[in-house]
């Protein structure tokens, strides 16, 4: 029952719960995501979206830190729960940050993540996505973060669903992502 109520409140705009903070940013649904597209694994390879992506697509979700926003912290612990169930459906599951390739290996052995942390040292794909959160200046540690948000791409790379709240406290629960996937389907 809580899955379809996810799966209604993703379809039909999140719902009162959500409907107040949820913004629109990043590539339409229906656009393709911003080519090329290349990040960095933990290892330091450049990883493509076709690298990335499992037979469905992949499930983007970018963030500002693995090392200082404890926001972030949570939400990459806590989307590690539906990281099995994304893989049944055939969707790899995919965090971006532009922290290094080592604060993402240390953050992945800590918590014992077992999906993909990828490293957008620069900015460069935050930027494609056009999410750069403006209000940091260079000189601040947070200049380059990304407004968190979250993407359904499927293996063609076209965006089918996407959340986001506005700020970066609040964060659409796990659970949401995969009410977007199912909801797919439909």
């Amino acid at each position: 029952m809580r899955a379809l109520v996810l799966a209604l409140a993703v379809v039909f705009g999140f719902g009162s719960a959500f409907a107040a903070e949820r913004i629109d940013i990043g590539p339409a649904v229906g656009a393709s995501i911003p080519m090329p597209f290349a990040v960095h694994d933990t290892q330091g390879a450049v990883q493509t979206f076709a690298d990335l992506a499992g037979p469905s697509g992949a499930v983007l979700v970018f963030v500002r830190s693995a090392s200082w926003c404890p926001y972030c912290i949570q939400q990459l612990r806590d989307i590690e729960g539906v990281n099995a169930e994304l893989k049944a459906r055939g969707y790899r599951l995919v965090s971006i940050s532009y922290d290094s390739a080592d604060i993402l290996t240390a953050f992945a052995k800590k918590y014992g993540v077992t999906y993909t942390m990828t490293s957008d040292e620069g900015s460069k794909m935050i930027d494609a996505f056009n999410i750069r959160d403006p209000q940091y200046p260079p000189t601040s540690r947070a200049y380059g973060v990304p407004k968190p948000a979250i993407f359904v791409v499927d293996k063609g790379g076209v965006v089918r669903a996407k959340l986001a709240e506005e700020g970066y406290k609040t964060r659409p629960p796990s659970e949401a992502i995969i009410a977007a996937v199912d909801s797919l389907k439909k």
